[in-house]
Parts: structure tokens; C-alpha cells; sequence
């Protein structure tokens, strides 16, 4: 099992929203009390141990338009199938905090995932997808996805986070139709209930 996080390496950009990715298997790893290392890629990797079998925490260093090499070469390496391979990314067409859950698809316009589907040759992959929403229509997308959450986000960001590595981690005991059909609704009431606690 391969959940790969998507973002770009360095501290400039962290705590952007291009780096939602990292920061989803970031608290995964944290989770279970795993460390990040080097791997057979150019990507750093933390294995997670089960008795249905290892789950590996991905995160490219190939910069976010050519992660598709990284996640390429671990799942060849590690014999990986494409219905064990899980991708998180950020996605600016949904609002804030908002998740998406597709067994398969397109790139959507997003980078990462446009070189992840040429690498594999294949759009036949699960993605989990965490809006952070457009910004301000005015602005240029690429400096709104590098850019940080604004502090009135920052709850809802996390909140997102936690949702994601949920989603994730039911991914791997239950599959992608069960993180689609948990995840994919997004109630009023539920934002309502994190907003007031």
C-alpha cells in the first residue's frame, strides 16, 4: 500500500497550500509514531507495519510538477498495484477544508497529478483530493497555492488535515468506496459542529 503526499520540498514552502499533501502524511506518520528516511527514490519514505501488510508513507523531493518519477519508480520497486496507490493532493476548485475521493481521473489541471498519470500511463489510480479553495480571483493561481493560510483558514485547514488522514487510513482497511461515500459529503452541520467546539 503507497499513500503519497504531494508537495514541494524545502522549508519555503511550507505551510502553503500546495503542501497540503506533506502535511496530510506528515500526521499520518505522526499517528503511528513513524519517521521519515530515504528511499529507493528521490522521495523520502516511512513504512508503517501491518499483518495485511506494510503501508508506505510517500513524499516526493522531485518539486510538485515532476513527482510522477518518484511515485513511478517506488511503486515498480515495491510491486505496488495501482488499487493499493493512494495520492493526496491539494485542490484549488473546492472550497477550504472540503474533501474528494475518486478511485480514478483526470489531472484537473493539477501538476502533480499530470505528471504522476504520464509517469504510470495511466489515470486508473485513487487520489484524495483537500480543497483549499480558489483565493481571491484577482491574484495568480500558482501565488495562491504558494502562498500560507491566512490565520481565519488555519482551523479549517487543520480540520481538513485531520479529515484527510481519516480518509486515508480508511483507505487502507476499507478501500475507496468507503472513503468516498464517508468523506465526499461535506455537511453544513459538520463545519458548524467544528467551528464551535
Amino acid at each position: 500500500m503507497l499513500l503519497v503526499g504531494l508537495g514541494n520540498p524545502g522549508p519555503r514552502y511550507r505551510g502553503t497550500f500546495h503542501n497540503v499533501g506533506f502535511e496530510v502524511v506528515d500526521e499520518i506518520a505522526r499517528r503511528h509514531g513513524v519517521l521519515f528516511g530515504s528511499s529507493p527514490a528521490d522521495a523520502l519514505l516511512a513504512r508503517i507495519r501491518r499483518t495485511g501488510g506494510d503501508v508506505l508513507l510517500v513524499k516526493p523531493l522531485t518539486f510538485m510538477n515532476l513527482s510522477g518519477f518518484a511515485v513511478a519508480e517506488l511503486a515498480r520497486y515495491f510491486r505496488v498495484e495501482l488499487a493499493d496507490l493512494l495520492v493526496v493532493a491539494d485542490e484549488v476548485s473546492l472550497p477550504v477544508g472540503r474533501l474528494r475521493a475518486r478511485p480514478r481521473g483526470s489531472d484537473g489541471g493539477h501538476r502533480g497529478l499530470q505528471s504522476i498519470i504520464e509517469q504510470l500511463g495511466t489515470q486508473e489510480f485513487c487520489r484524495l483530493r483537500v480543497g483549499v479553495g480558489r483565493g481571491d480571483e484577482r491574484r495568480d493561481l500558482a501565488d495562491h497555492v504558494l502562498s500560507g493560510f491566512a490565520e481565519d483558514e488555519k482551523p479549517e485547514i487543520e480540520r481538513a488535515i485531520g479529515r484527510a488522514v481519516d480518509a486515508a487510513e480508511a483507505f487502507v482497511t476499507d478501500g475507496i468506496d468507503v472513503v468516498m461515500n464517508r468523506f465526499n459529503a461535506w455537511e453544513e452541520t459538520e463545519k458548524e459542529q467544528g467551528s464551535g467546539s
